[in-house]
């Protein structure tokens, strides 16, 4: 198998994994969203310390830990991320897995507006038809729903600014996730061990239940080693068009298997956003690369 090919199975594989997580937390919502990070974030430290030393990455991590300044914004790195995953996980598990497919949909444009405020990039005119047009999707959805899609924005704007961290630190994806699950694991230990010293945690009361909390650690790391695999073996173009899988098979999932409410105005809504992405995938073939590091979703 080529190079490209190869690359090209590691990043749909993680896609698409990545795609499928509505189907694995629901499983878990008796645990609750804050219980399932957390155990997330401790069982995703064992599997990537795993596979750091498998790589034999261990010293070189850990090194990264003498630098006060990169502690600090893996701190700010770890603090967004939490962000994220808990309004992802609360999305999901409360029927609202097409408002987190709309925020990771609203993502790639959050990142090139990241790009033009904070790092000063130009951009072409596919771009600006891109962001212009998303704004508007975004404005026929607070029609509809009467409000801002807070969930969206959340889920959109957290990863995003994870992103824009992330891409300033300049570290690998499984360095950095290492370092900021090790960070997470004091406050999310103690808190995971609160539960159960008030009988509230589920580690433990029940086989499959305890299986599946210590599993929420691996189907976090496997895509993530696969989108690593992929990323140094594909144009970031390519890889920046591969993320849409995620957020499309979310939508699918919500609304053809959750059987979640789609009005007329809502369809309207997410077409408009599709048209901005069917620019935005234009502008990275023909560019070649993708204007923002931080476009492709990552842990």
């Amino acid at each position: 198998m080529t190079k490209n090919k190869l690359g090209l199975l590691f990043g749909v594989s993680a896609y698409v994994l990545w795609g499928l997580f509505p189907l694995y937390w629901p499983l878990l919502k008796s645990a609750g969203s804050f219980e399932i990070v957390a155990h997330r974030a401790i069982w995703s430290l064992f599997f990537c310390l795993i596979a750091l030393a498998f790589t034999k990455q261990l010293c070189k991590t850990f090194s990264v830990l003498k630098s006060s300044k990169l502690v600090l914004r893996l701190l700010l790195a770890t603090i967004l991320v939490s962000i994220n995953w808990l309004t992802y996980i609360w999305a999901v598990n409360h029927g609202h897995i097409v408002d987190s497919a709309l925020g990771y949909y609203i993502n790639p444009l959050v990142m090139v507006g990241y790009g033009v405020l904070f790092l000063h990039e130009k951009l072409r005119k596919l771009q600006w038809v891109s962001v212009i047009v998303a704004f508007i999707g975004v404005g026929v959805l607070t029609i509809d729903y009467g409000k801002l899609p807070w969930i969206s924005l959340t889920i959109a704007i957290s990863w995003g600014s994870y992103g824009y961290v992330k891409k300033k630190l300049g570290l690998g994806s499984l360095e950095s996730l290492t370092i900021e699950t090790l960070i997470s694991l004091v406050p999310y230990s103690i808190y995971v061990f609160w539960l159960g010293s008030q009988g509230k945690g589920h580690f433990g009361h029940g086989f499959s239940i305890t299986v599946l909390l210590i599993m929420a650690g691996a189907v976090t790391a496997v895509p993530l080693l696969l989108f690593n695999g992929a990323a140094v073996r594909l144009p970031f173009s390519i890889i920046g068009l591969l993320q849409f899988i995620t957020p499309t098979l979310n939508f699918v999932l919500g609304v053809w298997v959750k059987h979640e409410v789609m009005s007329t105005v809502r369809w309207v809504g997410f077409f408009v956003i599709w048209v901005a992405l069917f620019a935005l995938g234009i502008d990275l073939v023909k560019s070649g690369s993708s204007s923002n590091d931080g476009l492709a979703q990552g842990d």
